[in-house]
């Protein structure tokens, strides 16, 4: 199908924020003065469980989580449902940047998913989570070997993996362009991230969590032992402040040497028929990714529409953030076209939403931590899209920060240290487009990386989708 036709009556609107019977009534904004032992700026994932594990570990504590808009608004409500259980934005990275704490970080990860899941019945939270795992295939032949050693060390740390031919991957899921895949089977879950996100809302409330929505946080101010935040209408004094803001507001001033933003896009397809299905497999309902430096991720939802997002990492000149920018028409094209490449067998689906929108990243690809005002405030930012369960992780690390609690997650170099600062504007622009230049080259250049990418990589540096 022409992908103009395709697209010409999908909405543009995030599919899992369009027109949910599960949204719940707005919450009020903040009005006037209040004091709290823990303040929580940001109401997407990383606040949310932030908010809900401190209630957890001390009842008494007096928690209140400020939200610019609403709840799971922004990344936590757009994002393509993956719940892996890498903390590391996956395991070649994690061997990339901390091989010696490798099995450390694995197995943290894991446990990290598990209590996911066990939160997720304690609190009867109606998300979706299916048990899939995520299914990487190889689209070109230079893209095998990296997946083989992932395979291999993926074994070795204990992981439920596997290699799969041509002929097994594509009996899996069956598109012509797959030659080889690796299936993760028991750590990665699909979600529906808002209703997730609208879960742990309500989950906090009936812990005593108090939330506002429409208050954004303009200032950060030191007021004696106490740290006061400033909103629109309203001002909160607390002891403790959790930072869980993602890309928006760096309100640390420190932090916008470290976090670009970057948009992501996404498409939905109308609900395959039983006969569609058929057509590609897919009875596992994995999720799934291919290999490319520009990556696709896609999955299955609940009516067995299929998400189609990736390939495109888009940064603005200058790290700008707007509305305007959550649709970008030649992306949502290029997405189509490539969905048709790998599903010929679809050529008649239409799509029924398309959406974007910002992430925060870094140059290691994975969350870093720190603290601000001695350590009165704690951060968590950097997640690069896979932060779905990766920020319960780095809630516990806030929490275990604010309270001057040395713990196994706080003794990791992961945590300790900080990825590469980007240089500054204009100079960050003209580095970040011809990586992703570059990275494009590579791929149309059987993975072959120039000069600039084997620099960045020397440097612990990089850019991808």
């Amino acid at each position: 199908m022409d992908p103009r036709r395709a697209l010409a009556d999908a909405e543009r609107k995030p599919y899992w924020l369009h027109e949910d019977p599960h949204e719940p009534e707005t919450l009020p904004r903040l009005f006037g003065h209040t004091t709290a032992d823990l303040a929580i700026v940001g109401g997407g994932f990383s606040g949310l469980w932030t908010a809900l594990l401190a209630k957890e570990r001390d009842p008494r504590r007096d928690v209140v989580l400020l939200e610019g808009q609403t709840v799971g608004w922004a990344a936590t409500g757009r994002n393509g449902g993956f719940c892996h259980a890498s903390l590391t934005h996956g395991l070649g990275n994690g061997l990339e940047r901390w091989p010696y704490e490798i099995a450390d970080l694995h197995r943290m990860g894991i446990e990290n998913f598990n209590e996911i899941e066990e939160t997720i019945k304690r609190y009867g939270i109606d998300c979706s989570f299916e048990r899939t795992g995520e299914m990487n295939v190889a689209t070109e032949q230079w893209q095998i070997d990296e997946m083989r050693e992932i395979h291999t060390i993926g074994r070795e740390l204990g992981m439920d993996i596997q290699y799969l031919d041509q002929d097994e991957v594509r009996a899996e899921v069956n598109s012509p362009t797959y030659i080889a895949g690796v299936w993760e089977r028991g750590e990665c879950a699909m979600i529906d991230p808002a209703r997730l996100a609208w879960g742990l809302r309500q989950a906090c409330l009936k812990l005593g969590v108090r939330m506002y929505e429409h208050s954004p946080v303009r200032e950060i101010s030191s007021l004696g032992p106490s740290l006061q935040l400033k909103s629109m209408y309203g001002t909160v004094r607390a002891r403790r402040v959790a930072l869980g803001t993602g890309v928006f507001s760096p309100l640390l001033r420190r932090l916008k040497y470290y976090v670009v933003p970057v948009y992501d896009y996404a498409l939905m397809t109308e609900p395959l028929t039983e006969a569609q299905l058929d057509s590609i497999g897919w009875r596992n309902r994995q999720g799934m990714g291919d290999s490319a430096n520009q990556f696709h991720y896609y999955r299955l939802t609940d009516d067995n529409s299929i998400l189609w997002g990736g390939y495109d990492a888009v940064y603005y000149n200058g790290g700008r953030v707007r509305p305007t920018y959550d649709q970008r028409d030649t992306t949502f094209h290029t997405l189509a076209e490539h969905f048709y490449e790998t599903f010929p067998q679809l050529e008649d689906v239409r799509f029924s939403h398309k959406w974007g929108g910002v992430i925060d990243t870094c140059s290691r690809f994975s969350a870093f931590f720190g603290t601000g005002y001695g350590t009165r405030l704690a951060y968590a930012v950097g997640y690069t899209g896979l932060g779905v369960a990766a920020t319960r992780f780095g809630a516990n690390v806030m929490l275990d920060l604010l309270d001057g609690r040395d713990t196994e997650r706080t003794r990791l170099h992961m945590v300790r240290q900080k990825p590469v600062p980007f240089p500054p504007e204009p100079v960050r622009s003209g580095v970040i487009q011809l990586t992703r230049w570059s990275l494009a080259r590579a791929d149309a250049n059987g993975g072959r990386r120039n000069a600039w990418l084997r620099t960045l990589d020397r440097l612990g540096l990089g850019f991808d989708s």
